[in-house]
């Protein structure tokens, strides 16, 4: 095996001014991009044809400094390509690398990474990396309070998650080579725990769409939820530029879930459609807020004779269980809803089943039991 040989070159600009590189012999895989390059511009700089001490003197600095970084990637490649303990990325910081992940993943990964920096203090770095401190961030978000509701406790399948995307984290880094070992092989994952979902019935749809609401615009958003399945956070998005109309004059939505990260193209019901009102420009349900749930969205429910606790994200579950109920495949309903894994979506026949059940239990011919 022959170790990666790293060059310090120079190359001249069309400023006049020489800029300092370091040169890569074979090419290495760029972390960030997964690309084989053989260059790395360091921005240092030298003055062309230096006159003076002061200009000579602050040239030979700069070459000192980019020798030493020379010599620092050197190393790091021997360590990397035979095995050695890198040292250099032990010191880097671990919460920089963290943050500097976000933007390419869901929503999730910022609240993990808030949870994780306020675990930390604010200081971690590969080296502190630990199976000890991953198992202590572990119960850490077993017993966390909430960031937008810090009187409440994260719930055990919040956790789960949480928890599940920081393992994400520690395998990217490990492909990254950032880290010696394997953490997530001594790591066991937060069961989750079976939680009750609320989804109204068709009959109470029906009442919802009969009862005026202070908000029309969360009344609209609401029953093309029940309607299209969407999450909230995708109907405060949503765009007239995300829908497209077959020839036949039918219509589906083009959206990429915030949640979920996932693009879909899925047909809409007319009704669902004519929910949106006339068509425009920019976003769909203009001067929909969030702010309008938890005060507004419980009256109307309430004046709708509906006494379950419902929130937006049932409407979600009031998509599926009807979709399920009149006889969709689950593949189908699991398309619609944007699910990665088809068991997840098994949830709601799960919930068809069990209210058969109880409609079967209901009809007693023995009085005395």
């Amino acid at each position: 095996m022959s170790a990666t040989k790293v060059t310090l070159r120079k190359r001249e600009l069309l400023s006049g001014k020489i800029t300092l590189y370091l040169d890569f012999y074979p090419p290495i895989r760029n972390p960030r991009t997964m690309e084989m390059s053989r260059r790395e511009y360091l921005g240092i700089y030298l003055i062309k044809n230096p006159r003076t001490p002061a200009d000579r003197n602050i040239n030979a600095e700069k070459l000192k400094q980019a020798e030493a970084i020379r010599a620092q990637r050197e190393l790091s490649l021997i360590n990397e390509q035979f095995g050695f303990i890198d040292k250099t990325k032990q010191k880097m910081d671990f919460l920089a690398y963290f943050k500097n992940k976000l933007p390419q993943h869901d929503p999730k990964w910022k609240i993990v990474y808030k949870h994780f920096d306020k675990f930390t203090g604010s200081k971690c770095t590969f080296a502190d990396l630990t199976i000890d401190l991953c198992e202590k961030f572990k119960n850490h978000l077993l017993n966390a309070k909430q960031l937008s509701h810090k009187h409440r406790k994260l719930s055990q399948n919040s956790a789960s998650g949480y928890w599940s995307t920081f393992r994400g984290l520690l395998a990217l880094a490990l492909k990254e080579k950032y880290l010696i070992e394997n953490i997530n092989e001594h790591l066991d994952k937060i069961e989750t725990k079976d939680t009750r979902r609320e989804f109204l019935t068709a009959e109470e749809v029906q009442a919802l769409y009969n009862t005026p609401c202070r908000e029309p615009v969360l009344k609209a958003a609401s029953l093309f939820s029940c309607l299209t399945g969407l999450r909230f956070s995708d109907i405060l998005a949503l765009k007239w530029e995300n829908f497209e109309t077959y020839p036949d004059g039918g219509h589906s939505i083009r959206l990429r879930t915030q949640k979920t990260d996932t693009e879909a193209l899925n047909p809409i019901s007319q009704e669902a459609y004519e929910l949106c009102g006339e068509k425009s420009t920019g976003l769909v349900f203009k001067g929909l807020k969030k702010t309008m749930l938890p005060n507004t969205l419980p009256k109307w429910l309430q004046a709708a004779g509906i006494t379950k606790h419902i929130t937006f994200h049932c409407f979600r579950h009031t998509f599926a269980t009807l979709l399920v109920s009149n006889g969709s495949e689950i593949y189908t309903v699991s398309k619609m809803l944007t699910h990665k894994n088809v068991s997840t979506t098994q949830i709601y026949a799960d919930l068809i089943d069990e209210k058969k059940r109880q409609a079967a239990n209901a009809i007693k011919l023995n009085t005395k039991n």
